[in-house]
């Protein structure tokens, strides 16, 4: 389903109970910073679908369509309306983690590059997304590739880690040098 229809900007209301996921909040690792999220309220008559753990988000609209997986989000939260939210229906047959790191993939990706509408910015149509071909294979492969990720983004992260840490050293090895 799509995210929550606002209409125009999403206001900005201090102390507002209801906390809103826009692009900028969603990263392929997921929500980047809950304490970010922008408060608000909002209206009308139908309860909305509050986002819940295990959500998959998958960002239409941009330059760059991508899926995360939401863990444990804030109490009464929804997303913009550029964010599709997928809820799988049986996690024992497909684990939304892996859901979210298929719709990742390059082959996924290509498709729905090619798919993608506008001239100005480009978005994916959910019945796109509908249509996107995806493979369930056994439980046991699906919890071994998302642990491959989760252990390849940890390893990403140390490098990175180790490539900061190397160019603040360089910085102030010419600092010394060069007084």
């Amino acid at each position: 389903r799509m995210g929550y229809p606002f209409r125009g900007a999403i206001p900005e209301i201090a102390g507002g109970s209801v906390r809103v996921v826009q692009i900028r909040d969603v990263s392929r690792r997921g929500l980047k910073n809950r304490d970010d999220l922008v408060a608000t309220e909002v209206e009308g008559r139908k309860e909305p679908d509050w986002l819940l753990d295990q959500d998959v988000l998958f960002v239409a609209r941009g330059a760059s369509n991508y899926s995360a997986l939401v863990i444990d989000p804030p109490a009464r939260t929804v997303c913009s309306q550029h964010i599709y939210v997928i809820r799988v229906k049986q996690p024992e047959r497909l684990l939304p983690a892996f859901l979210a790191w298929q719709l990742n993939q390059a082959f996924v990706q290509r498709y729905l590059r090619q798919s993608a509408e506008g001239s100005h910015q480009l978005s994916i149509r959910r019945t796109v997304l509908d249509m996107t071909e995806i493979r369930i294979p056994p439980i046991e492969r699906q919890r071994a590739a998302v642990e491959l990720e989760r252990v390849t983004s940890a390893e990403r992260d140390a490098w990175q880690a180790l490539i900061k840490n190397r160019e603040t050293e360089l910085a102030i090895l010419a600092e010394r040098l060069l007084k």
